[in-house]
């Protein structure tokens, strides 16, 4: 079997995995960047724990997720940022056209959300808008969609409280305008988005709900995204 075709082969196996309802629940739960037990994912999923330890253990043979062992219990994880950012790409191509597009994402979602590591929704779009319209933003030269920081977006974000050095030293993409599935627009993704929810979450302008990938934006956020960014979170 030549190269291509082994190739093809295996884009099918993993797409035949994802494919599955019940596997997809189980893949799209853990998009939030938390693990979770084979009983928590059972009933993500709607079937059996059985049934589920069939479905993560071919998840677990695709290489999409991974699990760590902790005395008596196996948590379980997404294998990495490459999937994460695979899945928002075909929650896209799931979306039905319309002439005007109306998202049907619930409002606490679409409002804000964790896209694995980095927000998505609503105020990341509008925060990658407005990096972009105060030119912090320059296009990165690896990629299309790779994105990088002039000289104003470095003084800016590192005053924010982001460790630029250390960021660019993680071993992954720095920067680049991931694709949103609730607002059909990018947000950013990469070491730096990482590092902006972080901050985020440190200062308390946003929480994390502990039973979705929701953010709430708190009253502080509201203050000091209006305030640095002229945003209304």
């Amino acid at each position: 079997m030549n190269v291509e075709a082994t190739k093809e082969s295996t884009v099918a196996s993993i797409a035949g995995a994802i494919g599955e309802p019940a596997r997809a629940r189980i893949l799209f739960c853990l998009m939030d960047g938390q693990a979770r037990t084979s009983t928590e994912l059972a009933v993500v999923a709607e079937v059996t724990p059985s049934t589920a330890s069939v479905h993560l253990n071919r998840l677990r043979a695709e290489r999409l997720i991974e699990v760590l062992v902790q005395g008596k219990h196996r948590y379980y994880s997404l294998a990495g940022r490459s999937v994460a950012r695979a899945l928002e790409a075909l929650s896209v191509l799931a979306g039905v056209p319309r002439n005007e597009f109306v998202p049907s994402t619930p409002e606490g979602l679409r409002a804000a959300r964790t896209c694995y590591d980095h927000m998505a929704g609503r105020l990341a779009v509008g925060l990658l808008d407005r990096f972009a319209a105060l030119r912090w933003l320059s296009r990165g030269s690896s990629a299309p969609d790779a994105l990088d920081l002039t000289r104003e977006g470095a003084k800016a974000l590192e005053e924010l409280g982001i460790d630029l050095e250390g960021t660019r030293a993680v071993r992954r993409r720095f920067a680049y305008a991931c694709l949103d599935w609730s607002e059909r627009r990018p947000h950013l993704g990469g070491a730096l988005g990482a590092a902006l929810l972080k901050v985020a979450l440190e200062r308390s302008w946003v929480s994390r709900d502990l039973d979705s990938r929701a953010l709430e934006v708190t009253n502080r956020g509201k203050r000091e995204v209006r305030a640095r960014f002229g945003l209304e979170a």
